[in-house]
């Protein structure tokens, strides 16, 4: 063989082993990097089994723990496998209506069946757990195996039953029951019909964070064997006659357990399969719900349109991870993942009113997804976020209020201010639009109706002491307020948070062309001045902070009042707005004094200029004032930005992540309220924070080498580059920045970065830089010179 044909041997080897190699090397899944399970204990709450993407139906093994959320890695046993579900909500355990439960009757006797849930709960296999988009299965330790997929109105179980013997050698006979339930017991009455293969029925229920009550319906069938026979039980006691069952609370705090059952011959393959279509409208459209959306049982081919349909979600974002490690990726994927569990499409599940608008439920709350969540969906997924900014749009029309907080057809408490008018304006400023534009003139006329008129019941829309607000300029601490009716107590987070709800509005009269309107509510943004008291000290414990001027109570006359600044911290007790109502909200008055959105500068000189803001900040994060696991401390994370030091937000950022925010079954510092945590997780990861409400972002590095967002409208992609990227993290603080590859000094970034597909390159060091510390690169407020907003 000739030289020249021995080196093309060789290159054509060497071309083979590559091309072998380049097939050979697998392609990056996506799934492997979402963790259903993280913050499943410790109180995250959060929803771990299958849904689609803002999917109604949510199917899961409900535990008798830590059931929030439904399902828990907290080692309790499972009392059901219900499917509804919210995620991440505190409070009251919600929804988890209608369980089924499989089991064997010992010695196939039906009165030695266990039909209620304290007598059924079975511990599971904690090895056994699966749970990926989609899907979700277990084994209980007496060896029967549940899994379950889901479409956007019904649940489908496999049930599968190991072979057991009674005493006489004969096989036990599988039973299937359902429980007329809900995870809180909050049945009020309910009806139930067994017939043939199928169980169908409805319950009055109450909202675990609202007023009034809501009926839902269910129809589940059940195929894989021949049935032996069927019935309905009550107490604990079964009987195949009557078929039919209504069933009310009970008496004297008695609360009756009742549902129906089915009991099978065991089938060869041991498997059992339950399709359970759910409606909040009738039986029948439950029962059209799970057969139009299963028509044949596929369990297979719904579990991978389950998965098509998380894969296409999650496509919008990727990551060049340059080292950094798998539990980091996990962390990042599974909280993007979460950003989109909620709040729900309830689209034609909605009987309170006919309309051809969307409508999505399980807004839990707007004073926690305003922060975060709702931004990151205007990034990823800003087609649904303008259908939910179309709904909110629909009920003010339909009932006369924006929601704050809605869930199961009812309205939910208001727990600061009128939040919807963030969450719209925040729509507005960044261009938010979808196939069916968002009517901006109806939109700045419900906003104009929280700000300008007081509702009867203000605990659950609009804003109380409207009247005050008018004409003091505050909200007074016991308010006399005869027009509508709360709670009357949070008087200064209300007065700040009432201070930013009329600056958001502002900012809609200022783009729709409104001078008035922007006049009037821009001076009413400047409000939360009137709270401060100058000469007011803080002590922890006896000994003084070494700060003076905090936000105190002032009554009606003009007086001050006086709240401790470290009660509701988590030095001093939570706050809540039943258990211990106070002038702030679920927060301290050290926490709420950062709460200035809209004019970071004029607070800066107020708290005595930039170092001075700068140790109060540093004394809030390190002294056990901050509860990282509550909203109100989402965005004082990067505050030092405003003060022109953004490399302490960064440092402040690692500080949290992954040490409060990590891929463990504990890794959230608090209830996930909907994607709210896991939005913040997603937001520090990528090195951009939103100022909700405004068209700013506060620029940190990512903790990938680069991150891209490919935009889902315009598919223009928007990219942030670390150049210099260092995964031991040492290499965090920006050095000098490009933005398409020319300088770029700011701290902060518009929306428009991701509407056009820029590239934004940050280089990075050791040690803090100076940029993006000068008062022209810091981000706008209302009151600094030359950034007038």
């Amino acid at each position: 063989m000739t030289p020249i044909l021995e080196v093309s041997r060789l290159g054509f080897l060497s071309w083979l082993l590559c091309a072998v190699v380049v097939q050979a090397e697998p392609l990056f899944d996506v799934f492997k990097y979402v963790d259903q399970l993280i913050g499943t204990d410790n109180g995250g709450n959060v929803f771990a089994g299958a849904t689609l993407p803002y999917g109604m139906a949510k199917a899961v093994a409900d535990v008798d723990g830590q059931n929030t959320g439904g399902f828990s890695t907290d080692g309790s046993n499972v009392i059901g496998f219900s499917h509804m579900h919210d995620s991440g909500t505190g409070g009251n355990p919600s929804l988890g209506n209608f369980p089924l439960f499989p089991q064997y009757c010992a010695e196939d006797v039906l009165d030695n069946c266990n039909f209620l849930r304290e007598a059924r709960a079975t511990p599971y296999n904690g090895s056994s757990v699966v749970a990926s988009p989609g899907y979700f299965s277990l084994s209980l330790v007496n060896g029967i195996q549940a899994e379950m997929t889901v479409t956007q109105h019904a649940a489908l179980y496999h049930f599968t039953f190991p072979s057991e013997t009674a005493a006489d050698g004969k096989e036990l006979s599988p039973l299937i029951l359902l429980d007329l339930t809900d995870l809180a017991a909050s049945r009020q009455n309910a009806t139930i019909s067994v017939e043939g293969a199928g169980i169908r029925g409805n319950g009055t229920f109450i909202p675990s964070f609202g007023g009034g009550s809501f009926i839902m319906h269910f129809c589940a069938e059940f195929t894989g064997s021949t049935i032996k026979d069927s019935g309905i039980w009550v107490n604990n006691r079964a009987g195949t006659e009557p078929k039919d069952l209504f069933v009310t609370r009970g008496i004297n705090l008695f609360y009756l357990e009742a549902g129906g059952f089915i009991r099978f011959d065991r089938p060869a393959s041991g498997t059992i399969s339950a399709r359970v279509g759910v409606s909040f409208v009738s039986a029948d459209q439950a029962c059209r719900n799970a057969e139009e959306e299963i028509p044949d049982w596929d369990f297979d081919g719904i579990k991978k349109t389950a998965e098509d349909a998380w894969r296409e979600k999650l496509s919008v974002v990727s990551v060049d991870a340059g080292g950094a490690s798998d539990s980091l990726q996990t962390n990042f994927w599974s909280a993007i993942y979460r950003t989109m569990i909620s709040p729900q499409n309830y689209t034609g599940e909605n009987p309170l009113w006919t309309s051809d608008e969307p409508y999505f439920d399980s807004f839990y709350c707007l004073w926690d997804s305003f922060r975060s969540q709702l931004p990151f969906l205007t990034i990823v997924d800003p087609d649904t976020l303008s259908s939910m900014v179309r709904s909110l749009l629909d009920t003010y029309k339909h009932l006369g209020w924006l929601p704050d907080c809605r869930m199961s057809l009812c309205k939910g408490f208001t727990q600061g201010g009128s939040n919807a008018d963030i969450v719209i304006a925040d729509a507005f400023v960044k261009n938010l639009t979808g196939p069916v534009p968002i009517d901006w003139a109806l939109a700045y006329e419900a906003v104009v109706n929280d700000a300008e008129n007081e509702p009867l019941d203000w605990s659950n829309e609009g804003r109380g002491g409207l009247m005050s607000w008018k004409a003091l300029n505050y909200i007074p601490a016991l308010d006399f307020d005869y027009l509508g009716f709360g709670t009357n107590s949070r008087s200064i987070s209300r007065t700040l948070e009432y201070s930013y709800n009329d600056f958001c509005i502002s900012k809609i009269a200022q783009g729709l062309g409104n001078g008035n309107g922007h006049a009037k509510y821009s001076d009413r943004a400047m409000n939360w001045k009137n709270l401060f008291k100058p000469d007011q000290k803080s002590s922890i414990n006896g000994k003084d902070t070494g700060f003076t001027g905090f936000f105190q109570p002032k009554y009606l006359n003009g007086t001050w009042g006086f709240q401790d600044p470290i009660l509701c911290s988590p030095l001093d007790g939570f706050c809540s707005l039943t258990s211990n109502p106070q002038e702030t909200f679920e927060d301290s008055i050290w926490e709420y004094q950062f709460f200035v959105p809209q004019d970071f500068a004029s607070l800066i000189t107020l708290l005595g200029g930039e170092v001075e803001f700068i140790k109060r900040l540093d004394f809030l994060h390190t002294s056990g004032l901050t509860d990282i696991g509550n909203e109100p401390s989402f965005l004082t994370v990067f505050l030092y930005h405003y003060a022109g030091r953004p490399a302490l937000s960064t440092q402040r950022v690692h500080s949290y992540v992954p040490g409060y925010f990590n891929a463990s079954t504990t890794g959230l510092p608090g209830n996930d309220d909907n994607g709210a945590m896991a939005s913040f997780t997603a937001f520090c990861m990528i090195g951009l924070f939103p100022n909700p409400g405004q068209n700013v972002y506060l620029i940190s590095p990512p903790f990938f080498e680069s991150v891209s967002f490919r935009h889902p409208q315009s598919s223009k992609a928007a990219t942030i580059k670390n150049i210099g990227f260092d995964p031991s993290y040492k290499n965090v603080y920006v050095q000098n920045a490009t933005l398409n590859g020319k300088p770029y000094t700011r701290n902060w970034i518009g929306h428009e970065f991701f509407l056009e597909g820029m590239v934004l390159e940050l280089v990075l060091g050791e040690t803090e830089s100076d940029w993006g510390t000068k008062e022209e690169d810091r981000p706008p407020s209302m009151s600094a010179a030359g950034m007038a907003m």
